[in-house]
């Protein structure tokens, strides 16, 4: 049987990923305008132009990794490895790079400059951890990595978007239904129409008719991407002189390459295997690509392989969501999709992959494992209880004056209300590495191996 380039499931795969990449385009908008306050013509000209040439370029590439192992294996059901902008790593580098440049320059050009800069040593960091995935990755037990992966899909991919599907029931149920129905059942829907597509037309013409949705071509041109060499070595010459921004980029992109080869050994559980080696080095070099272009932000593998593949995706769905893109940030079209689309109604994608993702953690572990699974899940439960008190926090601030989580006071009056936020803000604290570590750990301790677990503590 012949490897389709295009099939009709990557429909559902390719709503997904766009989704998702879509929108953190539009944090990126939201934060670059009206925090860092980058000029509109280097936000929309440079920054989504290297986005979208970052993407294009990484997407071709693991959609050919794709087809490769088909032939290879002689199989029809590869399913391409997501890519995109590492949401973690994105909010990082906006609030843990960037702003600080900003808040002492008060420049959103040089603000820009240096966030690409730091967004290409980035890439060299990620690339770099190509010499060290393969050794990390064979002596990790699968609980471990596959279980901080469940984390944030349980709480992240799959949680958020819920909340967002209740607050707008609407839209969200309908389409909700049609995934339940079509891809957590497995039904064959009519016409065999693909489950994702069909609950993204329905939600998009539901939010039409209530006003949720909108066709608004505001922002709509042509912004050819084009080498910015200049500002890149202008940035590299002003991280030089803030050199404490390095000690954020340095473990935010060692959580990167970690991320990369969880979600590659998340690809093999599911029946994919890639060389965890060649993906890090191709996250780093679409990184670097990037930023020459514009781009201030790292690109990485994406979580969420088992749940594309039960959605029955291929090569094709990566390799249209980087086409898309592409135009998308070149043509000023990030705007018009997003008023477009209701985030109801693609919310159910995002759940359906997060609950995959966490039950593949489970099933694909040894079964002995079950306790270390849950051990690592543990940290990002904590991770979105803090930052859900953060912003809680925030917007008290903004009606009663600031609150701090750290004030004495505070702490203690959570407290007697059994919020330990103490606690639960450095249980957060690197979710994904400390889930993989207490997962790991958990499972040596529950084979008696426990040197390796005294390595892993």
């Amino acid at each position: 049987m012949t490897y389709p380039l295009f099939s009709r499931d990557d429909l559902s795969g390719f709503w997904a990923l766009f989704a998702d990449n879509l929108t953190n385009f539009i944090i990126v908008a939201s934060v670059c305008t009206f925090v860092l306050k980058i000029p509109a013509d280097i936000l929309f000209g440079h920054v989504f132009p290297g986005l979208g040439v970052s993407l294009l370029i990484g997407l071709s590439f693991y959609a050919y990794l794709a087809r490769r192992l088909a032939k290879k294996e002689g199989r029809t059901d590869v399913t391409a490895l997501p890519y995109g902008i590492s949401t973690p790593v994105l909010f990082v580098y906006l609030f843990g790079v960037m702003l600080p440049v900003y808040l002492v320059t008060g420049d959103g050009v040089a603000t820009w400059q240096i966030g690409m800069a730091a967004a290409f040593i980035g890439g060299v960091i990620e690339a770099a951890g190509a010499v060290f995935g393969p050794l990390v990755k064979r002596i990790t037990p699968r609980a471990g990595m596959l279980g901080t992966l469940a984390g944030i899909a349980l709480v992240y991919i799959a949680t958020v978007p819920l909340a967002e599907i209740v607050e707008m029931p609407l839209i969200g149920f309908p389409a909700m239904a049609i995934i339940f129905v079509g891809l957590v059942a497995a039904a064959r829907l009519p016409f065999n129409f693909p489950a994702g597509l069909l609950a993204i037309i329905v939600g998009t013409a539901i939010g039409l008719a209530t006003g949720d949705a909108k066709i608004d071509f505001e922002g709509v041109g042509v912004h050819a991407p084009i080498p910015v060499l200049g500002d890149l070595w202008a940035g590299l010459k002003g991280l030089a002189q803030h050199p404490e921004l390095l000690a954020v980029v340095l473990p935010v992109e060692i959580y990167n390459f970690i991320e990369t080869m969880n979600n590659v050994e998340s690809a093999e559980a599911a029946g994919d295997e890639y060389p965890v080696h060649t993906c890090q080095v191709m996250d780093g070099v679409g990184t670097m690509i990037g930023a020459m272009f514009g781009s201030a932000f790292p690109t990485t593998v994406y979580i969420g392989h088992p749940g594309y593949k039960r959605l029955g995706a291929r090569s094709g769905y990566a390799l249209m969501v980087g086409i898309v893109l592409f135009l998308a940030s070149i043509l000023g079209l990030v705007s018009f999709l997003h008023a477009l689309i209701p985030v109801a109604a693609v919310a159910p994608i995002l759940v359906f992959i997060g609950i995959v993702m966490t039950a593949q953690a489970f099933q694909a572990s040894p079964r002995a494992h079950g306790m270390a699974v849950a051990m690592a899940i543990i940290p990002h439960v904590s991770n979105i209880i803090v930052t859900k008190m953060g912003g809680l926090a925030s917007a008290v601030g903004t009606i009663n004056g600031e609150v701090s989580l750290t004030d004495p006071a505070v702490v203690a009056a959570l407290a007697q209300n059994g919020v330990h936020i103490t606690g639960q803000t450095a249980l957060s604290q690197g979710s994904i590495v400390t889930g993989l570590l207490w997962g790991a750990m958990t499972a040596c301790v529950i084979d008696l191996k426990l040197r390796q677990a005294a390595l892993f503590a």
